[in-house]
């Protein structure tokens, strides 16, 4: 029995989402092509067309969770890879304004994979799917429609060596998975739809990222030591071993124009600055592999397409592509992941309708982007606007995270919101409630940004 619902999909994009996409609209499709402007097969490092694939990413709880289900296996496969595996509460020191929040075991897998690796490893999964082809190397120069603009019929495309002209490639859907620099805007407008709303939150983000040989393990048993940015203490870092005898990446991260510099001692000195000493001492005497690169990153923005009053038939758009958000919080690759099910679930009932697909994933982003740019606007040099729940939310998420330096269910709590397994209202729960007014009560929160020994400055002949 024939259970396809086209005979061709096409992927713009061969990123997390694009993977994702092509797995799902194979067994519904005929066949199904993904595009991507960069060599795909056999790719190992970070590919030009994702320009932040140098720096520190995490696949949060619930990305990994549906990424194993989706590709049974695929953690002993990151494994075999060279990838550590451990518990994101107790094998991952968390700090918040220098402060170790209180370790325990949480039950939620980490697998602190680079970019590069874990797009390489699902990459490998996906290529073994007989009905999808990668074209790969070539240009995406625009969308081919009936004469009314009513359907999208296809992608024109151009290989990059020009050797030959553009063609369409037919499609009874197409998938633009293209990231943050997505032309479905500027395609949309010129076919009559107009541009759909914009949501921004200006957080002129950058990320300076260096890798490292150490000659001494300061993680112990631990994954990662992870001081998170807080508007007490913005100055961030990601610091986690990598496949590699004694290999670490150290991405250190700076808002509102406070940025990691790229010239090495400037590097380190942004790393002595941070409140966890633990991380300068780890690297000011190690040997670097590569020189310090940087990643700037503007503004999360929200692409409203569920707004627009008319959209193409046989075009969806999905992960970045709608919806950028701040990387510091780890949840694009999950919310592109959640946003596949969405559209498995619409498949199962036909070719999707753009409208009301587009519709149910801004209710997959809802949450998370409230978690996101609700804790940006703590920050006071981040513009928006702050309602009187926000300011709650935000004050209340605050003393939590104090508490939970003595108290591990609360820990627990912190991280399993942040990995999107719980709703962010879950940190309202009454024993959560209890655990927070306890400690503020009782003193043992502390106070909100705790003193940290400076490092002592290097004498010339140390």
């Amino acid at each position: 029995m024939n259970t396809h619902v086209g005979e061709q999909a096409v992927v713009l994009g061969g990123g997390i989402a694009g993977l994702l996409a092509a797995k799902v609209l194979a067994p519904a499709f005929t066949s199904v092509v993904l595009v991507d402007r960069d060599d795909l097969i056999g790719a190992s490092a970070a590919r030009r067309g994702v320009p932040h694939g140098r720096h520190a990413h995490g696949l949060v709880a619930r990305g990994h969770q549906i990424l194993e289900a989706q590709f049974p296996g695929l953690t002993d496969q990151m494994v075999a890879a060279g990838v550590k595996p451990g518990d994101f509460n107790g094998d991952i020191r968390w700090y918040i304004n220098g402060a170790r929040l209180q370790p325990s075991t949480s039950g939620l897998l980490s697998v602190p994979a680079t970019r590069p690796v874990l797009e390489e490893q699902l990459r490998l999964r996906v290529q073994q799917i007989p009905n999808l082809t990668f074209l790969q190397r070539h240009d995406i120069l625009g969308l081919a429609t009936t004469a009314d603009s009513a359907r999208v019929t296809g992608v024109r495309v151009q290989p990059r060596d020009d050797a030959q002209e553009p063609r369409i490639l037919r499609a009874d859907l197409v998938i633009d998975t293209t990231g943050r620099g997505s032309r479905t805007p500027a395609w949309l407008d010129e076919l009559g739809y107009g541009r759909p709303p914009e949501e921004r939150v200006r957080i002129d983000l950058a990320y300076t990222t260096r890798h490292f040989r150490l000659d001494h393990d300061p993680f112990g048993d631990d994954l990662a030591i992870i001081p998170a940015p807080t508007p007490q203490h913005p100055r961030g870092a990601f610091f986690y071993r990598v496949p590699g005898e004694g290999k670490v990446e150290l991405s250190l991260t700076g808002m509102l124009g406070d940025h990691p510099p790229t010239d090495p001692e400037g590097f380190l000195e942004f790393a002595r600055s941070l409140p966890v000493p633990q991380i300068y001492e780890a690297v000011r005497d190690a040997e670097p592999l590569d020189e310090p690169v940087m990643f700037r990153f503007p503004a999360s923005v929200w692409r409203h397409y569920e707004r627009m009053p008319r959209f193409p038939a046989g075009l969806l758009v999905m992960g970045d592509a709608v919806c950028s958000f701040n990387p510091l919080y780890a949840q694009g690759m999950t919310v592109a992941a959640i946003e596949s099910l969405t559209l498995a679930k619409h498949l199962r009932r036909g070719l999707p309708q753009p409208l009301a697909f587009l519709r149910d994933i801004a209710g997959d982003i809802g949450q998370p982007w409230a978690l996101s740019a609700g804790a940006d606007l703590a920050y006071a040099g981040v513009e928006g606007r702050r309602t009187l729940k926000t300011k709650v939310i935000n004050a209340y998420v605050a003393r939590l995270q104090l508490a939970a330096v003595h108290d591990a269910v609360l820990t627990n709590a912190f991280i399993r919101a942040a990995g999107l397994i719980d709703p962010p209202q879950a940190l309202l729960h009454p024993r959560n409630l209890l655990r927070v007014l306890r400690s503020f009560f009782s003193g043992t929160a502390g106070s909100p940004s705790p003193a940290v020994p400076p490092v002592p400055a290097r004498s010339a002949s140390n």
